[in-house]
């Protein structure tokens, strides 16, 4: 049995989340075109079975692979930022691979050196994943990974297109190889440790997203409120979070237009997700520079949440 932490590592909109969701094969981090959509780190579990091999393939064992999805790379300028960049360093800490993405359908930017910057100081193993290769002549492909090549000793350099889902599969046999002897850390019918009510925060968000632009998306933040989970009926309360009284009246559109389509989205989202009926209440709430705030961005984080909550709960013990 093999089994592992795999962290994936790379700059804005490289693809991240994309290859997440595709390898565990559920939606389990929100995607969307915006920069720095994921702001915390997600876990996902992959559980393969043994397989005897035959025909040209080689025999690969049972094998559980926890991937973590992180931040985008990039330069911190406020306390989100840095506490974005914090994530990032903690799913570096103590991983067993590390699996390193960059777009190779753009020219290599300043976001990307971050990110090999980032390497130059880990002992941890490698692979070099050029993505979105469905995107580039394949004539570049080559002279692309001879680049590369020459700037680091990386285990392995495999390209693949996370969307398209091509090259995944060797990408999960070489992950397979690369990991060490263990048991399994969780049940093999665990996908996250993501609690539901962050998943519901997180696809909210998504959906504000999408629907705005400018300087919305990264002013905006969620929080469920309230999460009530009948036998026929889910009850979610969650509030969307902005800084300026211009980015609420955006958010909430001409006679609560704007809202009632983020709203109807992420209740569709939601329920095929729980596979029951939703009904989702949303509030915008202003709060003035909240980016900055870090006791506010710390209480965003669903581990601390989770933490708080087991604190009042051992208080008043049943």
């Amino acid at each position: 049995m093999k089994s592992g932490f795999v962290t994936i590592l790379g700059s804005p909109n490289a693809g991240k989340s994309t290859l997440l969701n595709a390898l565990v094969g559920e939606k389990l981090a929100i995607v969307t075109p915006k920069p720095q959509t994921t702001r915390t780190r997600v876990q996902g579990i992959v559980n393969l079975p043994r397989t005897k091999g035959g025909e040209g393939q080689k025999a690969r064992p049972a094998a559980q692979i926890i991937l973590i999805d992180t931040p985008g790379v990039h330069r911190a300028a406020t306390s989100l930022d840095k506490k974005m960049m914090q994530e990032v360093r903690e799913a570096l800490d103590g991983c067993d691979l590390i699996l390193a993405i960059l777009d190779a359908a753009r020219k290599r930017r300043v976001e990307d050196d971050y990110v090999l910057d980032m390497l130059r100081t880990t002992g941890t193993p490698v692979f070099l994943l050029l993505n979105k290769i469905d995107l580039l002549a394949k004539d570049k492909l080559l002279p692309l990974i001879d680049e590369y090549r020459q700037l680091r000793e990386f285990q392995q350099i495999i390209p693949i297109s996370a969307l398209k889902a091509n090259g995944l599969d060797r990408l999960l046999d070489a992950v397979v190889v690369a990991l060490p002897d263990n048991p399994p850390y969780f049940p093999e019918d665990q996908l996250t440790d993501q609690p539901v009510r962050f998943l519901a925060a997180e696809i909210v968000r998504e959906q504000v997203l999408l629907a705005t632009g400018q300087e919305v998306p990264h002013a905006a933040a969620v929080t469920v409120e309230r999460f009530e989970e009948g036998p026929k009926l889910v009850r979610i309360a969650a509030a969307i979070y902005c800084e300026r009284e211009g980015q609420k009246a955006i958010l909430i559109g001409k006679g609560g237009a704007m809202l009632k389509r983020i709203g109807t989205s992420a209740r569709l989202e939601i329920e095929k997700m729980l596979g029951t009926k939703v009904f989702l209440e949303l509030f915008v709430k202003v709060r003035e520079g909240w980016r900055q705030q870090r006791d506010f961005i710390d209480s965003l984080d669903w581990r601390r949440q989770i933490e708080e909550l087991a604190r009042s709960q051992s208080k008043f013990p049943q």
